[in-house]
């Protein structure tokens, strides 16, 4: 069985200051020349640097001293442009949602403000349909086993794929012409969205983050004034809707698809088999991506239909912080798994790899705790004036919420390690458990508490899943030995 698209990249991605890259012959036998060493040792931006000091330090503790030199080739490989561009197109792309939920609740209030969160909690589960996990197994692909036209006609099948699945959804709960028209416009913004993510996908494969984050950036930042101004001008948010759409399509051929084609190799041929192999080898992360982000919307869909709109908008004005959490946990630990993937393959090593991965937790939970105080303090009547409505009746909520968001960073950090340790395939049926255990308990505690009981549902819910991760984790390092 061919290797899973994350054990690609850690296997293969190395140091990027070698003074040439071996070549190597592709699938369809044509020779690539090595590459020239880089003019200029590449470095990682200032914040970066402040946490690949604090991994270093980190292991240099766990490992007595002797792991801290061998670790420096390991560092973060962006420039500063890749770095600023990458972070500033995920920090567009994760504010998104909030800025939309925002200018809705300004123009349309909380009612129609919710209503369209319901429909961009659809959107956003099936955007995992749409990319379908294929990112991380494109930009590890550095011999081009699957050619680029390989990944666009995949994509291409899989946004078609979520569209059908979600208007099939809109006939199924019985919108009415608004909700669809509404529903309909965020599926198409979010099928742009996964169609554009294998034109940025192609950019980053060709060491050129920096135009891949600038794409992003401006896709959602177009998408922002287009939605505004459609409100503004026509106070309908089925045309705000669709004018989300519109913008995304304008990003998409004026600046996604000119970058990946005239700052990028030429394709190699499309193939049959290419196509095939990319939809059963991505299928796992597929299935994992799209399992968790079911569970969590779970409560959102207990909530349709049992609660009045505004409703979605408050639970999701209370997730943000939390998902902030998620995001900020992430930037400390994705670019460190090449480094904690090196440290596992010494066998020698296994016996402290633990301590990394607790100290990590440790991490995520001075990261929810300072949450927690911020939206203690000024966060709550921050999230009241920027809303226009009163959030101060829902502290206790908040900080339940906030509470969800750290033990969501720890559930995403598991599934990096288990990865890591090369044993992903196994976690599907932990999902499938967590499922079966958060429709009952969403739609129970929905009916007993409304909002307070979905909010609660959350929590549970997830707090279930990270048990069954963790008890997985400690499964897998018996399995594996313990050095």
């Amino acid at each position: 069985m061919a290797a899973h698209p994350l054990r690609r990249l850690l296997r293969r991605r190395g140091p990027k200051n070698d003074v040439t890259v071996v070549p190597r012959t592709p699938r369809y036998g044509v020779e690539r020349p090595a590459e020239p060493a880089r003019g200029r040792e590449r470095q990682p931006g200032p914040l970066a640097r402040v946490v690949n000091g604090w991994w270093n330090r980190l292991i240099g503790a766990v490992f007595g001293g002797r792991f801290s030199t061998e670790t420096e080739q390991y560092l973060a490989h962006q420039t500063k442009r890749d770095y600023v561009c990458n972070t500033l197109g995920q920090a567009a792309w994760g504010m998104l949602f909030p800025l939309l939920t925002l200018i809705a609740t300004w123009f349309v209030g909380p009612e129609q403000a919710g209503l369209f969160s319901m429909a961009f909690t659809v959107g956003t589960l099936l955007l995992f349909l749409a990319n379908y996990g294929v990112r991380t197994y494109q930009v590890s692909d550095l011999d081009e086993t699957q050619s680029f036209l390989d990944y666009q006609i995949n994509r291409v099948m899989t946004c078609a794929l979520m569209l059908l699945v979600g208007w099939v959804w809109c006939q199924v709960r019985g919108y009415d012409a608004q909700m669809f028209s509404v529903c309909m416009g965020v599926l198409v913004f979010r099928a742009v969205d996964g169609l554009a993510d294998v034109y940025e996908g192609r950019l980053q494969q060709k060491d050129k983050l920096y135009l891949a984050g600038i794409s992003q950036a401006a896709r959602c930042v177009l998408a922002v004034v287009a939605f505004f101004m459609a409100l503004l001008l026509t106070r309908s948010l089925a045309v705000a809707s669709w004018a989300l759409a519109v913008g995304a399509v304008a990003s998409l051929v004026v600046l996604s698809l000119p970058l990946a084609y005239f700052e990028t190799d030429r394709s190699l041929p499309a193939s049959v088999r290419g196509v095939r192999e990319l939809f059963v080898q991505c299928f796992p992360l597929f299935l994992a991506l799209f399992l968790y982000n079911l569970i969590d919307s779970v409560p959102k869909f207990a909530m349709e239909g049992a609660l009045s709109y505004d409703n979605q908008l408050y639970y999701n004005a209370m997730y943000f912080p939390a998902h902030a959490i998620l995001m900020a946990a992430g930037f400390i630990y994705k670019p460190q798994l090449v480094r904690l993937a090196r440290i596992w393959d010494d066998p020698e090593k296994h016996r402290r790899f633990d301590l990394l991965v607790l100290a990590m937790m440790g991490v995520i939970a001075l990261i929810t705790g300072a949450t927690a105080l911020v939206m203690g303090t000024v966060g709550i009547p921050v999230m009241s004036f920027m809303y226009g409505l009163d959030f101060e009746r829902f502290r206790s909520l908040c900080y339940v919420m906030v509470a969800t968001g750290g033990v969501c960073a720890c559930i995403d950090f598991l599934y990096q390690i288990i990865t890591v340790l090369r044993a992903q395939e196994q976690v599907s049926r932990l999902y499938l458990i967590a499922i079966a255990f958060a429709v009952p308990v969403a739609l129970l505690l929905v009916n007993f508490a409304g909002l307070a009981g979905a909010v609660v549902a959350s929590l549970v819910s997830m707090a279930i899943l990270l048990v069954l991760l963790v008890t997985e984790y400690f499964a897998i390092r018996r399995r594996l030995g313990r050095g």
